[in-house]
């Protein structure tokens, strides 16, 4: 279980959740039955079965192929926005208004790592078994920073004896 949940925190799971469930609502809701009798006519017909499986496999493939979230969440946005015209009113609205948030979701979602490197220090959960932190998200130790200093202050040395 924790595997699991460890597996989805390192992924849009949020946005893909909702954009599945998105893609529920337009499905359904595009359904007309008359007296027990499906009734899908012409382009309508086959917007109401497409557009949901799309929206539900650029969800899915947004959680398992997270490397291209921002192709899949665009993907999202513009097929929830095509089906307030195309699916009755994208799903009565919710359908649409869920694959947005959906869509934006899956668009901004960061990588743990992605935002520890921006604030300089490692994110939580980032060090690997066992306490090594030697990945990228690792701060520099004192060391580092004396051995930096170091080497600028030596070229800076050169540069002024070379002028």
């Amino acid at each position: 279980m924790r595997a699991a949940l460890a597996w989805a925190r390192r992924r849009p799971s949020i946005g893909g959740l909702l954009t599945v469930l998105s893609a529920l609502v337009l499905f359904f809701s595009g359904r007309l039955e008359v007296g027990g009798m499906e009734v899908q006519v012409g382009m309508p017909g086959m917007q109401t079965t497409i557009l949901p499986v799309v929206l539900a496999v650029a969800g899915a493939l947004a959680v398992v192929m997270p490397a291209h979230h921002v192709f899949y969440g665009v993907v999202v946005l513009a097929a929830s926005l095509y089906s307030l015209v195309a699916v009755n009113l994208g799903g009565y609205v919710v359908g649409m208004v869920l694959g947005c948030v959906g869509g934006i979701v899956i668009v901004s979602w960061m990588p743990r790592r992605a935002i520890a490197a921006g604030s300089g220090r490692p994110a939580p959960g980032d060090e690997a078994p066992g306490g090594d932190t030697s990945g990228p998200a690792t701060m520099r130790s004192a060391d580092d920073e004396g051995q930096a200093d170091a080497t600028r202050s030596a070229r800076r040395a050169r540069l002024r004896s070379a002028t």
